[in-house]
């Protein structure tokens, strides 16, 4: 699907150039003599990750319900694999970071810099558990990560509760909509999958849409529903969230979802897009770090020190997509921490075995 390979492209490099904007000494030089274009990268550039969070529910839906049907078996399973392709390279760049901070730490002092991990740190984000409980994360970005994985959970959950009474998507799109008008308004819920469910449900029904017969109602409806939802409260990141979820559904319709653009630029930057999003804030702190250690101070010097570091981004998320992230490499780190994983998942589909059967037994309406 060059067409999600090319989104993703566009909106890493949008994430990338948002974050070379924000920290640094760099970054404060470059702001006054480019207070435009770097201020634009500094209040919008962030916006890009809804591009991220609709196309992972495109997917999911594409990957769990196919069809619109609902998820019979066990979600269990489905949510460790999730867990598992997302936390291992996740993991491995937070080792990464940890250096990093430490090196950055000894040339320069800046709020971007975080302090010095602790193991309970660690182990909340190892859990995916950071943003909820409210640890500081260790590198920017982190938070999207916990994020993703809540999404699909929550998304595979009602899927299977769903199967009850055979509305599973029309479960899944009420609490997307209820996010849209409620949850999403309401920052003290950005730590939880609720207050991005609903740009992540506008990419799940843009794919069941693009499976019907009379697609341009179905689009229809979904524009209704975003558009109802900006006349409340108008955010800009859920009209991008909107457009993007309408182009995937009429692309995968028209085919140009699978054929168009032909370009290998971007097909590569779309393929390494999480890694360069797990590496590049790492490096941003050396690069910042090492300006000023050696005292540069030039508005030249700090542009060139940003297209560096934009270039060394690209370059050490390739390599981390080669040796961590791709899913050969991951399969291979996964297999040699089988002796953790294993035990680790026993005791996780257990809890969440009694869980599901908590649940199905409200829904049943059983003692």
């Amino acid at each position: 699907m060059p067409l999600i390979d090319a989104f993703k492209a566009i909106a890493s490099q949008i994430i990338l150039l948002h974050h070379l904007s924000s920290y640094g000494p760099m970054a404060v030089t470059a702001r006054d003599t480019l207070p435009v274009s770097m201020g634009w990268l500094f209040d919008y550039g962030r916006m890009a990750v809804q591009v991220f969070l609709v196309i992972a529910g495109f997917l999911a839906a594409r990957g769990l319900s196919a069809d619109g049907q609902a998820l019979t078996r066990n979600p269990l399973p489905l949510i460790w694999k999730r867990y598992l392709r997302l936390v291992v390279p996740f993991m491995a760049a937070l080792g990464l970071a940890i250096v990093c901070s430490a090196l950055a730490d000894q040339w320069m002092s800046d709020d971007a810099i975080p302090d010095r991990a602790t193991l309970g740190q660690w182990l909340a984000h190892a859990t995916l558990l950071h943003g909820v409980l409210g640890v500081d994360a260790l590198s920017a970005g982190a938070w999207y990560v916990a994020i993703d994985f809540q999404l699909f959970a929550l998304m595979a959950l009602l899927l299977w509760l769903g199967r009850i009474g055979g509305l599973a998507p029309l479960l899944v799109l009420t609490v997307g909509t209820a996010s849209l008008f409620w949850f999403n308004r309401d920052a003290d819920w950005d730590s939880y999958a609720l207050y991005f469910f609903g740009s992540y449900s506008l990419g799940a029904a843009a794919w069941w849409a693009s499976n019907r017969q009379r697609l341009a109602v179905w689009l229809g409806v979904i524009a209704t529903v975003g558009i109802a939802a900006l006349v409340l409260d108008f955010r800009l990141r859920i009209a991008l969230a909107l457009v993007v979820a309408l182009a995937l559904g009429v692309s995968r319709r028209t085919g140009l979802l699978t054929r168009w653009p032909t370009s290998p630029a971007l097909d590569f930057l779309g393929q390494v897009s999480y890694s360069v999003f797990l590496v590049h804030f790492p490096i941003l702190l050396v690069t910042n770090g090492l300006y000023t250690l050696f005292d540069f101070d030039s508005t030249e010097s700090a542009l060139f020190g940003l297209l560096g570091t934009w270039a060394l981004s690209i370059g050490a998320g390739t390599l981390f997509y080669r040796w961590v992230e791709s899913p050969a490499a991951s399969q291979r780190l996964i297999g040699a921490l089988t002796w953790l994983g294993t035990p680790v998942q026993v005791a996780a589909q257990r809890a969440g075995m009694l869980t599901l059967n908590i649940l199905r037994r409200v829904i049943l309406g059983r003692s």
